[in-house]
């Protein structure tokens, strides 16, 4: 599982490969590659690369159609990052409310 949410943490580290992901989300539909790559200000075989990261994290899956290769989003690979954040979110929620009862508890 770890190895999953690293990979997704290096995909989404990009912003190029996040604004991939999210035009693939954005359009709720495959793109192809050439659709997308206009999209940016770099090469098919640019953004090809950053395809192939997003695809080996699970956040793209390709399909290909004849001679052209289309992706699509699939949003699922968020959820575990979601649940590695909400720990840290209740944890950080628990500390400072302790932290606030003890400052309350010092100036009663």
């Amino acid at each position: 599982m770890q190895d999953k949410i690293t990979q997704v943490f290096k995909a989404i580290a990009d912003p190029t490969r996040r604004e991939i992901f999210h035009a693939l989300v954005i359009a709720s539909s495959a793109l192809s590659i050439t659709q997308i790559a206009s999209q940016f200000d770099m090469s098919r075989q640019g953004v090809t690369k950053h395809i192939k990261t997003l695809e080996g994290a699970g956040l793209v899956s390709l399909d290909t159609q004849g001679r052209e290769r289309f992706c699509n989003a699939n949003a699922k690979p968020l959820k575990e990052i979601n649940k590695w954040m909400t720990f840290y979110e209740q944890f950080w929620d628990d500390s400072l409310e302790n932290l606030g009862s003890y400052l309350d508890d010092k100036t009663s």
